[in-house]
């Protein structure tokens, strides 16, 4: 994929943003149709990431396979709704419940069919609720191993379609069943499918104490598992899902260096949830930003990274990175 259609977005963060304090949104909803519009008119942004049910049903599939054409966006992927409604409040896939099970399948069936059908190649599969909050009420064993086979089952019914587990490590569970990028993996291996890897979000590999840069290495040396990435930043405290680059510089510098390094050609999607600022002027401070260090790494720079890494030498490398940041241009 070259550089010039490898930046996409989450629709919703163009939309109404809201949370438990505001339920009613931060902002005006407006039409999908205007918020696909202006995520074509930032600069960079050559794809979209949709949510079933809130975004694309099969009843609208093809006005907004239309829609996209029009504004010359891709479909990078489809991330069913298997969070925000009532009956996913005690799991979707892991749920103790086998016909909330079952219906988990069938949403997760229904939007790979969509996917299929406007050609989008990923199913992003964020499994939020798929935790617990107290001791002595999960089936550790039963639960993941539930979720793994719900996983599996439709993996291997679309064997065309990538899916991605996105990890957290909580919220809105205090604990999900999904919370590193390492059990994330083990769960992807267990499935014994090629077409089940992991989505790494970067806020939430922060809040897990993660550095995402080892973690998108480990998903990729074991069978290029790195399947999508999500950018945003964060306190490391909460999932703040704020303008990417505006805390951790230096992490994010690193992580764009070993994306490369590891071949990682899948898009590079933004996923955040600006309340109070302007959802179009934020994505693209943050495609700016990525557009930026990418700039930065040349191949000059990243042959000094190397031997910096090589090296090991921690007084040197924060030199070089001072010296490249403040630097006169």
């Amino acid at each position: 994929m070259n550089k010039s259609n490898r930046y996409s977005v989450i629709l919703g963060n163009l939309g109404n943003t809201c949370d438990r304090f505001l339920p009613t949104g931060y902002k005006e909803t407006l039409p999908k149709r205007e918020m696909i519009r202006q995520a074509a008119a930032i600069p960079g942004i050559a794809g979209i990431e949709l949510v079933g049910t809130w975004d694309i049903t099969e009843k609208n599939v093809a006005e907004m396979k239309h829609c996209l054409e029009e504004n010359k966006l891709s479909c990078v992927s489809i991330i069913p709704d298997l969070f925000s409604q009532k009956r996913w409040g005690n799991g979707s896939f892991s749920a103790k419940d086998p016909a909330i099970r079952q219906q988990a399948l069938e949403e997760t069936r229904a939007v790979s069919r969509i996917a299929s059908e406007i050609g989008c190649p990923l199913i992003n599969l964020w499994l939020g609720q798929d935790g617990y909050d107290y001791p002595l009420t999960a089936d550790y064993r039963g639960q993941r191993r539930a979720q793994m086979e719900g996983i599996r089952a439709v993996a291997a019914e679309f064997p065309n379609l990538k899916f991605a587990l996105e990890y957290k490590p909580k919220e809105p569970r205090t604990h999900s069943f999904q919370a590193r990028a390492a059990d994330t993996l083990l769960m992807a291996h267990e499935t014994e499918l090629s077409n089940v890897g992991v989505c790494i979000d970067v806020g939430h590999a922060l809040m897990a104490g993660e550095n995402a840069a080892e973690s998108a290495m480990i998903l990729q040396h074991y069978g290029d598992r790195l399947f999508h990435m999500h950018f945003n930043d964060n306190y490391r405290t909460w999932d703040d899902d704020m303008i990417v680059g505006s805390l951790h510089v230096v992490e994010y510098f690193e992580l764009l260096f070993w994306l490369k390094e590891s071949g990682y050609a899948g898009w590079y999607s933004m996923d955040q949830y600006p309340y109070r600022e302007d959802g179009v002027a934020a994505v693209r401070e943050s495609v700016a930003f990525l557009q930026g260090v990418e700039k930065l790494l040349t191949p000059k720079r990243c042959n000094e990274m190397r031997e910096l890494i090589a090296a090991g030498d921690a007084t040197r490398s924060t030199r070089w990175m001072r010296e490249l940041l403040f630097s006169e241009r």
